[in-house]
């Protein structure tokens, strides 16, 4: 059966009661996820961008290119990302060219988790690597430490719970094209709702053996800006006045004077001069 494998859970349970701590999970503030066709595969993400808890870009591009056929998801740090998948792709090329045959998936994964287990977590890239070579399609889940994981489905990303939700209950081995692309909508907009280090648009790359790749930018915009329903300017006489009362400067001067006063400052002890306020003269 597709899916995860929990046999673990109880190695797991002796293991933590036996002291060793379990693993703490990342935050990486992103949805990224990825489902095999009976085609093909196909990667989505959503496109906020956070420092902290401020929104720095609310369409940054998180689908990465490596090669024709090949195409990276990326969470966690921004720049990790970015410049990890386009050294993967350097390298990849010059393999390429060295082995004169065409890339394969597992080689690009072979090459990140190598890359991220050399830094042992200090690089903050979370990928789901997914694409089409001779040997099939292939879609990894490659985690900052390096390890990799190989499944039909994959979410990741601090919205990846709720997305994960959505393939558990709706996605079949046999799902065609339109199918999937609808599942991984559906699975980045639960995590654009449901978590808020997600958020914006989706983003929905297509990669089919023999057709060349369908990068769908801003597939879906479910955060459009609008026009506000109401209008918050209210006309002139819309609140009541209950009650006025007028009060005039000389009913004030009853109350404050004005006059100058000289004193010593107490930092530089220099003496200070306050100049008398100016008062109109008009009542």
């Amino acid at each position: 059966m597709p899916g995860f494998d929990f046999s673990n859970y109880n190695r797991n349970a002796a293991l933590h009661a036996r002291g060793v701590p379990l693993p703490k999970a990342t935050s990486t503030g992103t949805t990224i996820v990825g489902c095999i066709y009976d085609k093909g595969v196909v990667i989505a993400a959503d496109t906020r961008a956070t420092s902290g808890p401020i929104v720095a870009d609310k369409n940054c591009e998180k689908l990465h290119y490596i090669s024709p056929s090949i195409w990276c998801a990326g969470a966690g740090t921004a720049a990790d990302t970015e410049f990890t998948t386009a050294l993967i792709s350097s390298n990849l090329e010059l393999h390429s060219l060295s082995t004169n045959r065409a890339p394969r998936v597992v080689t690009v994964m072979t090459m990140l988790k190598q890359h991220l287990f050399r830094y042992q977590g200090h690089i903050g890239a979370y990928l789901v690597v997914a694409g089409v070579d001779p040997t099939g399609v292939g879609l990894f889940t490659v985690h900052a430490h390096g390890s990799t994981d190989k499944l039909p489905y994959v979410t990741m990303g601090s919205g990846s719970l709720a997305a994960m939700a959505v393939f558990e209950s709706t996605w079949k081995p046999s799902c065609s094209r339109d199918d999937a692309v609808k599942i991984c909508s559906e699975a980045i907009l639960a995590g654009i709702f449901n978590d808020l280090g997600s958020g914006s648009n989706v983003d929905v790359c297509v990669i089919e053996k023999d057709k060349p790749t369908q990068l769908m930018r801003n597939y879906i915009r479910p955060n459009e800006r609008v026009k506000k329903e109401r209008n918050y300017k209210f006309a002139k006489g819309t609140t009541a006045v209950l009650a006025e009362k007028t009060i005039t400067k000389e009913e004030i001067g009853r109350y404050v004077t004005v006059h100058e006063v000289t004193g010593s400052d107490s930092d530089s002890g220099s003496m200070v001069v306050v100049e008398k306020m100016d008062v109109d003269d008009q009542p």
